[in-house]
């Protein structure tokens, strides 16, 4: 049934939330506006109050996205029950139960727009990037204090080994997607335990 809200502050986020919804269905492109604003409940005039195009509402879409993604990161690692080493192999499995328990195919918006906006839209690209370097800072930190507390050595720079992490991680999530499993994740995992390898005593 379709919710229908008032056009007050809840909005714009009622609608950001709806769009990603969609989105993680059936894509930026696949996703038409009479579609969202009809499974939103707001009005066009309402949309365009919030945001001057489509593109603004996906750019905007994307810093939400990043926003609540980077704050469950930070939560994650600032669990004291857990070493760094810990926290980051945990990220990763969490990863995996998420993608499970999307079917395989709708986990992360940052996968299912990676290829599809980089090319039409700059300002979405910006977004995806910005986004994406927030991440890998937060894996880079995280690596940094496992090396010190000594929970976790590595042949790479911290720097290094967190790109290398990241982007080992969304090569196999796009490989998940295709095969609609997540063997290539649990693959994926095992490479970053060798790559992060715990520290000697």
């Amino acid at each position: 049934m379709t919710k229908h809200v008032n056009c007050s502050g809840e909005t714009r986020e009622h609608l950001l939330s709806t769009g990603e919804t969609l989105i993680l269905r059936l894509g930026f492109t696949g996703m038409g506006l009479s579609e969202l604003l009809a499974t939103a409940g707001v009005p066009k005039g309402s949309f365009y109050h919030y945001f001057r195009s489509k593109e603004a509402f996906g750019e905007a879409m994307l810093q939400r996205y990043f926003e609540h993604y980077n704050a469950e990161m930070l939560a994650l690692f600032n669990d004291k029950t857990a070493n760094s080493r810990q926290q980051l192999l945990s990220y990763f499995s969490q990863a995996i139960n998420h993608h499970s328990l999307s079917e395989c195919h709708n986990a992360c918006l940052a996968v299912k727009l990676s290829a599809e906006v980089s090319d039409l839209s700059e300002p979405m690209r910006h977004a995806l990037e910005a986004g994406t370097s927030r991440v890998i800072n937060q894996l880079q930190e995280a690596i940094q204090r496992g090396i010190d507390e000594g929970s976790l050595t590595t042949d790479m720079t911290p720097a290094v080994a967190a790109e290398t992490l990241y982007a080992l991680w969304l090569g196999a999530s796009l490989r998940a997607k295709i095969r609609h499993s997540v063997e290539p994740l649990t693959r994926a995992l095992k490479s970053i335990e060798l790559l992060i390898r715990p520290a000697q005593p």
